[in-house]
């Protein structure tokens, strides 16, 4: 699937999730179910989407000045993709299994407004009903302390090598900012794995070769 495929897909799941009121991992297994074409990769990736909607529902709503799910979609790609507006357009250009193109509100909406000006249990994305308490704990921190909690930590890949490029990878995952990081010099293969581990830890090959108790015993008895 391509990722303005995977985009539909994930507007798709939010409006069932809405509309059926029914939790998100029973719509995304439902989903992966009734679409078999959708590899691994696919579904997590449209997982993803949907669970950075769920935890950006009242921010993104708030800067698309709408609350519907393809306006909660695109403003959580903004605030927590860090896409621009000219990338969202790109994924939103109307082609086979592409959301519809951007209309002006969404554009004037992803291009100038901000979380400025929001109430904080809507830039911090925590119930209204828990704002004094964490005003109570945190007092103005209360929005980057929740923000702190909700953030995901890095995800990292490795690139198989033996069937993909690196650089086609990284094209890829461009829309969600990948960025590459140093090969390991290591390769997948034992034999390869245990010369960099030698190599790495010189002094684990006495270790290594040396006879285990069991060894010693044995020799001793005969």
């Amino acid at each position: 699937m391509t990722p303005a495929a995977r985009l539909s897909a994930a507007i798709e799941l939010i409006q069932t999730i809405e509309a059926q009121r029914i939790p998100a991992a029973q719509a995304l297994k439902e989903w992966g179910l009734a679409h078999r074409f959708a590899g691994s990769g696919d579904r997590a990736a449209i997982a993803g989407l949907v669970w950075d909607v769920l935890r950006r529902r009242a921010s993104s709503a708030w800067l698309m000045d709408d609350d519907t799910p393809r306006s909660r979609v695109l403003g959580m790609l903004k605030l927590e993709r860090g896409m621009d507006v000219a990338v969202i357009a790109a994924l939103c250009d109307g082609g086979r299994f592409a959301p519809e193109p951007l209309t002006e509100a969404e554009r004037a909406a992803l291009t100038s407004r901000t979380l400025e000006g929001a109430p904080p249990f809507v830039a911090g994305d925590y119930p209204e009903w828990l704002d004094p308490y964490l005003a109570q704990t945190f007092g103005e921190d209360r929005v980057a302390e929740a923000a702190a909690m909700a953030r995901r930590a890095p995800l990292d890949l490795r690139v198989n090598t033996l069937k993909a490029r690196r650089e086609k990878v990284l094209a890829s995952l461009a829309h969600i900012g990948a960025q590459p990081t140093a090969s390991s010099r290591c390769r997948t293969r034992a034999r390869s794995l245990r010369r960099c581990f030698r190599r790495q830890n010189p002094a684990s090959r006495s270790s290594i070769s040396a006879p285990g108790p069991a060894a010693k015993r044995w020799r001793w008895q005969r």
